[in-house]
């Protein structure tokens, strides 16, 4: 008997040690080209682990690299810090800066990306504690299954006091064993069974809001109270075997895991391995207006300071330092550049470095090396229905291409254009699916410009469909 579950994406491992350069090669198969910036944050990585096999005295005096990406969008800044999360098995989050600027934004201070950021690594922890416990858990859920089914044979005295010495003990143990078998090849997965299950209904209650109290108070209070309701009524229910292992699963692996422990563990890695990824830091550069919506900006560039310097923010599972927390923070600074911060967090951001705007030749590798790459994507998923796509190098050549035009000629989104192309060449195809009659499709640059020639060339139409 297995749980039918979905496991996390495997991690890298071995990032200790990787050197820079082996980290900007792992890099390169997902993300094409900017290579200052891979070897920015490959540095920046190396440098935390370089400062973890410090003593403590200088450990607590080495601040982290922050980096500041200057780039349009659609070049790959978000992806390049996400990748790199995966990589260093680090807590990551990826928050717009321009959030807290928004009139009547209430009760969102900027401390609340740091307590998001634990909440994540706190679910990070226990998915791998999981695993960690999953055999052990798949045994103690077949036994209790098989408690439960051998209740339900009559003959079987359930009772230890009625067992008549080893001829009762003998009997059980061979039909726990013929319902083991069952079990396990899943000829038991309908029958249905009767079980305890804790009622998880919300009650009702009244909320009363005091001056005073901030939303990140009440926020803390709902999640304890809902975590309070866990342990609720127990009822029977009836279900069948294959809908009861999830439940009894899920019992198992909560008594198995040290809560705990699970919340120390993810506090200590935010505060040595945590990445906060701030975006459009450039819609906050710039001083004080007086008046309009802009009046905001430098006050959350000095709300955001303490917390990129170092500070402590309370989260629901205790205090936590951000101290040596990586900030990495992104925007186009098209109307504005990084000298127009205040000066203290221009220098807690020692590192700039500018991305480049992709053009064909990028676009082309982008198509087709990355390890999932788009092409690779769209082939796989019609593949599902046995419809064969076959791309040739030409017909990759024209999709980039039209990309290019349609960016020059419109708004530029860089990579992100290429969904649109891709998306609206294979709409016919993927739209009749498994009924298509011809079940291979072969993309050349002829398929390419017949689909969408005539709508690149319109200005007016490709800003609505590309």
């Amino acid at each position: 008997m297995k749980k039918n579950s979905k496991r996390s994406e495997p991690r890298f491992r071995g990032l200790d040690e990787m050197s820079p350069k082996e980290i900007v090669k792992a890099l390169d198969k997902y993300v094409i080209g900017q290579n200052a910036a891979k070897r920015a944050v490959a540095i920046a990585v190396r440098n935390r682990i370089r400062r973890q096999k410090l003593d403590e005295e200088m450990a607590e005096e080495v601040a982290p690299k922050n980096i500041i990406m200057i780039g349009s969008t659609g070049v790959g800044k978000t992806e390049i810090a996400r990748r790199l999360a995966r990589m260093a098995n680090s807590p990551f989050i990826k928050v717009e800066a321009t959030k807290f600027t928004e009139v009547g934004y209430v009760g969102r201070d900027v401390e609340s990306m740091v307590r998001d950021l634990v909440e994540i690594a706190v679910d990070m922890v226990r998915a791998e504690k999981i695993l960690e416990i999953e055999e052990k858990a798949e045994q103690n859920t077949e036994e209790r299954l098989l408690d439960i089914l051998l209740a339900t044979v009559r003959g079987i005295p359930v009772d230890e006091k009625t067992l008549d010495g080893s001829r009762d003990l003998e009997r059980i143990e061979k039909m726990r064993e013929k319902l083991r078998k069952k079990l396990r090849s899943g000829q038991l997965n309908q029958r249905l069974i009767e079980m305890d299950v804790r009622e998880h209904s919300m009650p009702p209650v009244s909320f009363q809001v005091f001056e005073g109290s901030g939303l990140e108070e009440f926020q803390f209070n709902m999640r304890d109270m809902i975590s309070g309701m866990v342990d609720g009524k127990a009822r029977k229910r009836r279900m069948p075997v294959s809908e009861a292992v999830d439940y009894i699963m899920q019992e198992e692996e909560q008594k198995l895991i040290d809560m705990e422990q699970v919340a120390r563990t993810a506090m200590n890695r935010v505060e040595q391995n945590g990445i906060i990824f701030l975006d459009e830091i450039d819609k906050i550069a710039g001083r004080e207006s007086g008046h309009g919506p802009d009046v905001s900006r430098e006050g959350v560039q000095r709300d955001i300071l303490p917390i990129v310097e170092g500070t402590n923010v309370i989260t629901r599972y205790g205090m936590i330092r951000t101290d040596h927390i990586l900030f990495i923070a992104a925007g186009a600074f098209h109307s504005s550049k990084p000298n127009d911060l205040i000066p203290e967090l221009q220098g807690r951001f020692p590192i700039r470095v500018e991305m480049n705007l992709l053009g064909e030749e990028e676009f082309v590798r982008i198509l087709q090396e990355p390890k999932n790459a788009l092409i690779r994507q769209y082939t796989a998923l019609l593949a599902t229905e046995g419809l064969k796509l076959l791309f040739t190098a030409d017909g990759i050549r024209q999709i980039a291409k039209l990309a290019c035009e349609v960016n020059d000629n419109t708004e530029n989104i860089g990579a992100r254009r290429l969904h649109t192309i891709v998306e609206a060449l294979l709409e016919d195809v993927s739209f009749e699916g498994k009924q298509r009659k011809i079940k291979e499709v072969r993309i050349n640059a002829g398929y390419v410009q017949k689909k969408l020639g005539d709508i690149a060339r319109d200005k007016d139409l490709s800003r609505y469909i590309l």
